[in-house]
């Protein structure tokens, strides 16, 4: 199957820290594959570095064949890749639809002048952000709140938003970032069914870091484990969870009997 992110020998360092260390993968175009491991593992530093936000010490990171170590954040969005944020990052005193709308700004060609003069060409493209903002706040099940102020949303309703505004980017790589964060059971369900129903609508991969170890069996087809910025397991979720290394990370190991 067709690579469509690859990270190749990866590190990240901070000073004497190594937070990423000779990180490694591939993940296959129009899977849905996750990374686990505990707190402070360096996961959300690889996703960090797949964005633009931190430029990796060596390696290369390679999207649909483009080369991203280097490249600015929106650079890195409008090559195909979006993601949502452990902690929402969302505009709280805006509406719904501008919300989505706001994640649009890097598929914008109009010219400041075009917006002060309302030229045609910028008329037709507010149209087609507001259609587009629409139709993912409709794919998510959000049409009807559109006209609500995003920081009087209920949380689960604000996870989604996060997901509708980067749908609207337009990716062939969506990241998520502990999607399942603060949701009840039957709205991780709902989130699972969602996840999958974006991957076949709008044909993306996507890449998920969660701590939920019921989301990830139900949902992942590959599984990357890391410890201490290393990996340490990659495999099916089966394969992966039954791992003794990954038993060791997660719950420590057994001292020996005296």
């Amino acid at each position: 199957m067709t690579s469509s992110l690859t990270m190749k020998n990866v590190t990240l360092k901070f000073g004497g820290l190594t937070a990423v260390n000779d990180l490694s993968f591939d993940i296959s175009r129009g899977s849905i594959s996750s990374i686990i491991g505990p707190n402070g593992a360096g996961k959300t530093s690889v996703f960090n570095m797949i964005t633009g936000f931190y430029r990796p010490t060596a390696g290369q990171i390679i999207l649909a064949g483009n080369q991203l170590v280097g490249k600015k954040p929106s650079q890195i969005t409008r090559l195909g890749m979006a993601r949502t944020f452990q902690n929402l990052r969302l505009f709280p005193n805006l509406t719904v639809l501008d919300n989505v709308k706001s994640g649009m700004h890097s598929r914008t060609s109009q010219t400041v002048w075009g917006a002060l003069w309302q030229t045609r060409a910028q008329r037709r493209e507010e149209q087609l952000i507001e259609d587009t903002a629409r139709d993912c706040l409709r794919f998510v099940g959000m049409e009807d709140s559109c006209w609500r102020i995003a920081k009087n949303l209920p949380y689960g309703a604000q996870r989604y938003l996060e997901i509708a505004r980067a749908l609207a980017t337009k990716p062939r790589v969506l990241l998520l970032d502990e999607p399942a964060a603060g949701l009840n059971y039957e709205e991780k369900e709902d989130l699972i069914a969602l996840i999958k129903r974006i991957r076949t609508h709008y044909e993306l991969t996507v890449l998920i870091i969660e701590h939920d170890m019921g989301l990830i069996k139900k949902i992942s087809e590959k599984v990357i484990v890391l410890d201490y910025g290393q990996k340490i397991a990659e495999g099916t979720p089966e394969n992966v969870l039954s791992n003794p290394r990954v038993v060791e990370a997660y719950l420590g190991k057994e001292e020996e009997a005296i």
